[in-house]
């Protein structure tokens, strides 16, 4: 399997499971988490689809913690 394909599967994997469980913040902003995340872990040598995920998940929720308020301000007043 091509690091195309394992990104893009381990990417499919962590967004619907944001998506199914209602945590999925903004879309390109949520992406760039993501992303960034898998990225890291490419980079020091992990090449397992559901652990680049898993990580990328935690990545994900780490972050949204940081900024749900935002978020939330920014759902109510556009």
């Amino acid at each position: 399997m091509t690091i195309r394909c394992t990104v893009e599967s381990a990417f499919f994997i962590a967004w619907s499971c944001l998506e199914q469980s209602g945590e999925l913040g903004p879309p390109d902003e949520s992406a760039n988490v993501l992303l960034d995340a898998i990225e890291a872990q490419l980079k020091i040598g992990e090449r397992r689809q559901l652990m680049l995920a898993n990580k990328a998940i935690d990545a994900y929720r780490a972050h949204a913690v940081l900024h749900r308020s935002a978020w939330d301000r920014q759902t109510r007043f556009g």
